[in-house]
């Protein structure tokens, strides 16, 4: 089973690859989408966020909706801002933010792969989320919205992908939030073969970001099973990066309340299962099982009692794991993070001062910050055949929408 193969790639003529791209579709609302492509009508945005070009009451998840997404997709092509790749190629794909750098390549990834647990995942998807992104693809006929995949580190890979990286970029292009983008295109067909060969020999590929887009591929690969003799709708839209070179962020937790106990008592039951030291400033973990907590205006370091870190268990020895099971479920009654409204989420790139706002406005009684979970935590989940809580990786640099899209024939 072949695990990655080149495709023809959709893709934004150089003139205009900065015009095309566009943050992924699900980190901005339809308000922050309209504002964003205002004046821009070449941005991706009216392809994944269609909704803008609509008006203001309408519903996202109308049929209206995925036609317009269509409908601008369609004259994008036709007006030559975007072209297709006339033979099969893989694409080196390099994001850098500050200081870090992370090089990777675009691929079309195996739907056989996915389903017979080779392209790995680690958490559960939501049936609404899926039947959107089945929509979309449909509407389009295309995947415009690469999954992010991390493998093992390998050398030879990672040789051949950083010696084409020293050659002219197709695109590099600055996004508006300052990362930059860099894409080179691999039409070499001893590259190719050679980019195919290491990776197919690779036990398997893992999701990072993009569980709803993995599944609606499959899910869509399996209606189309019958209906068409060409078969790229059985291969899906990845970027795939070392995981060696990837960066996790902390993924946060405020609370509404503290499940009707005073500040005193809340600190008692803490007490039971954590070392709690008052501390002086934002306590940001410095390491696995140690947490930093803000409540009423002051910083307090969490470091859970040895005894109650598993060993053996890839889930349960996860930090957001030892969090929710010690001190959220049993102290603050929320059993249910996915449902439960009393807890929300908030990705590290924001800063612990984002925490501190939260608390202090009264919106939020208590706010936990997070050691980051480690790749080679999120591979052992996966392996094992288990799903990591909500809310446990945020990965940052973000891949842009529209420098590569997959065209289904």
């Amino acid at each position: 089973m072949t695990l990655i193969r080149p495709f023809r790639g959709l893709r934004p003529v150089p003139a205009q690859a900065s015009a095309v791209a566009a943050p992924p579709y699900d980190v901005l609302n339809t308000e922050e989408a309209r504002a964003r492509a205002y004046g821009k009508p070449y941005s991706f945005l009216h392809i994944s966020k269609p909704e803008i070009d609509l008006p203001a009451d309408t519903d996202p998840y109308a049929p209206a909706v995925y036609a317009k997404g269509a409908e601008n997709l369609a004259s994008l092509v036709q007006q030559g801002v975007l072209i297709r790749d006339a033979a099969p190629c893989y694409y080196v794909y390099r994001l850098k933010m500050g200081d870090h750098v992370q090089t990777g390549f675009v691929a079309s990834a195996s739907v056989a792969a996915y389903d017979a647990n080779r392209v790995r995942k680690h958490e559960f998807t939501r049936p609404d989320k899926e039947d959107d992104r089945v929509r979309q693809i449909d509407a389009l006929n295309a995947q415009t919205g690469p999954v992010l995949l991390a493998y093992r580190a390998n050398a030879k890979l990672q040789a051949i992908l950083d010696g084409i990286a020293k050659t002219p970029a197709m695109y590099d292009v600055t996004a508006d939030d300052g990362i930059v983008h860099t894409l080179w295109l691999i039409d070499s067909p001893a590259v190719v073969n050679d980019i195919t060969a290491i990776v197919d020999a690779m036990p398997a590929l893992y999701i990072a970001d993009g569980h709803h887009r993995s599944a609606a591929a499959s899910r869509i690969a399996a209606a189309r099973r019958e209906k068409t003799s060409t078969d790229s709708h059985t291969y899906f839209l990845t970027v795939a990066f070392s995981h060696d070179q990837m960066k996790i962020f902390d993924y946060n937790r405020v609370i509404r309340d503290l499940n009707g106990l005073s500040e005193e008592a809340f600190l008692e039951k803490v007490r039971a299962n954590f070392t709690v030291t008052p501390a002086s400033g934002q306590v940001k973990p410095d390491k696995p099982t140690r947490f930093g907590m803000y409540l009423g205006g002051k910083w307090y370091q969490l470091d859970i009692r040895p005894d109650l870190v598993p060993k053996n268990d890839p889930v349960a020895q996860l930090d957001v794991s030892l969090l929710q099971d010690q001190l959220i479920t049993p102290v603050l009654g929320i059993s249910d993070p996915r449902r439960d409204k009393r807890i929300d989420f908030v990705g590290g790139i924001r800063g612990l001062g984002e925490l501190e706002k939260r608390v202090n406005s009264g919106e939020m009684k208590v706010a936990f910050a997070l050691h980051p979970t480690r790749l080679d935590q999120l591979m052992a989940v996966a392996d094992a055949g288990e799903v990591m809580p909500p809310k446990s990786t945020w990965f940052e640099p973000k891949l842009a929408d529209g420098l590569v899209s997959h065209v289904l024939d």
